[in-house]
């Protein structure tokens, strides 16, 4: 027995707490604007006012003339039609009010109906008060949950059935149940439309976020790219360093005791310093990082870093791709800095592979100018003969280039030309130094598997 008053306690909690829900849904009256149309833009909001008016000039005519209800027909019309109006800005009073307006039409006609003999007057609902209701539903399905639509449509349902089947009348033309199945139709569809739109939105905020992802993972690749060339720059220095501390006490008669302590705590330094460049490489290099097409460097991860005595080379590959390339040297040359000349020798790689892929039979034109305080580097390719294929790059080229003559604190614009052809230039400034003797190369313990000078 306390099993079954239990259950029935628990049945009764949930009623309530359904019931309290219903109540919450339905006593919302937050503004709910119709958005504009995408394409039609405001048209909709025109045709529903319009839509409006005829409602309540119908609905004057029917409860005037028919339910002979007086001025009292003109404002029950005139709710409904601000009703479907109302809807446009707040959903569910407007729902309220069209069917509050129905109630009041329904009762006040009631007791008038077969007045007119013959005539039938269209009961519960008029004519007007269908097509108002069934815009309200329809609005109010369009921008609310489906759970508030489904309460709605269900209150709609028992409300009509209540005055027709259960209160009832004479001499009357049913409307139950037209209301009632064209109520759920409409109610069905402003929920398809709903859940369409909703569907079309979350994909578009995948879609940009999937956008955001990929411009993110790419930026990521890239830098890791250039940090594991820059790497093997930074090593090849530290290990001259290391081989001039070792090979400096040997250049000086009876060298001091603390020099030679000193010499040897910079070449111990350096020597951790080359072993954790070692372990940083091993990482970075745990994933293979490609080759590219125009790499004369080929796949081995212990080539050394290119420069641009190598462009010659780079300008022979790609001429064998099938593109024709002229070179031009401004300035005269000198040496510059090891990470000035591989992001220098990057970006003209990039570029040209850029044109490979992009102008398919253009021709390109590699300008190197040495200027008093840098490096500048142009790369241009006249108009494309053929259309270009879909490229299934990963969009590094720009993005790559830029992130090297920004780190460098230079500058890379890269733009159409007017006739059709495309312009990259990149200016990558190097400090003015002392004049002195430049550091001789010395193997690079990291990059050259052979050397164990180090």
């Amino acid at each position: 027995m306390s099993r079954v008053v239990r259950v029935t306690g628990t049945g009764m909690q949930r009623v309530v707490r359904g019931l309290r829900v219903v109540r919450d849904d339905l006593a919302d009256t937050d503004a709910n604007p119709l958005p504009p149309s995408k394409w039609l833009r405001w048209l909709p909001h025109g045709v529903l006012c319009l839509a409006a008016f005829g409602i309540v000039l119908g609905g004057t005519a029917q409860l005037q003339d028919t339910g002979h209800l007086g001025v009292n027909g003109f404002l029950i019309a005139l709710a409904q039609g601000g009703a479907v109006v109302l809807a446009m800005w707040r959903p569910i009073p407007a729902w309220w009010l069209s069917t509050g307006a129905g109630l009041l039409g329904a009762l006040a006609v009631h007791g008038k109906l077969g007045m007119d003999g013959g005539t039938e007057f269209t009961w519960p609902w008029t004519a007007a008060g269908i097509i108002a209701h069934l815009l309200v539903l329809l609005l109010l399905a369009l921008r609310v949950r489906t759970r508030v639509s489904v309460e709605v449509l269900v209150l709609t349902a028992l409300l009509t059935f209540v005055l027709e089947d259960v209160w009832g009348a004479a001499h009357y033309q049913h409307t139950g149940v037209v209301t009632i199945a064209l109520s759920t139709v409409v109610v069905v569809l402003g929920i398809a439309l709903r859940g369409r739109r909703e569907a079309r939105a979350e994909l578009g905020r995948q879609t940009t976020l999937t956008a955001e992802e990929r411009a993110r993972r790419t930026l990521l690749e890239e830098r890791n790219r250039i940090a594991r060339e820059l790497h093997d720059v930074v090593a090849h220095h530290m290990s001259v360093i290391s081989i001039q501390a070792q090979v400096a006490p040997h250049l000086v008669k009876d060298p001091p005791e603390e020099l030679k302590e000193n010499l040897e705590g910079i070449r111990s330094n350096a020597l951790e310093a080359l072993t954790e460049l070692r372990r940083v490489l091993g990482v970075l290099r745990s994933e293979d990082p490609g080759t590219d097409m125009l790499d004369g460097a080929g796949s081995d991860v212990h080539s050394p870093q290119p420069t641009l005595d190598r462009l010659d080379a780079l300008v022979e590959n790609t001429r064998a791709a099938g593109l024709t390339v002229t070179t031009r040297t401004v300035g005269e040359r000198r040496p510059m800095p090891s990470g000035v000349e591989l992001s220098a020798y990057r970006i003209v790689q990039e570029a040209l592979s850029n044109v490979l892929r992009h102008a398919p039979g253009a021709s390109a034109s590699v300008e190197v100018a040495y200027v008093p305080f840098g490096l500048r580097v142009e790369v241009v390719n006249s108009r494309p003969l053929h259309e270009a294929p879909s490229s299934p790059g990963a969009g590094h080229g720009l993005l790559g280039m830029r992130e090297r003559a920004a780190m460098l604190g230079g500058d890379l614009s890269a733009h159409s030309q007017p006739d059709g052809g495309y312009q990259v230039s990149a200016f990558l400034p190097v400090a003015p130094r002392a004049d002195g003797p430049d550091l001789p190369d010395a193997p690079d313990p990291v990059t050259d598997p052979k050397d164990d000078t180090a």
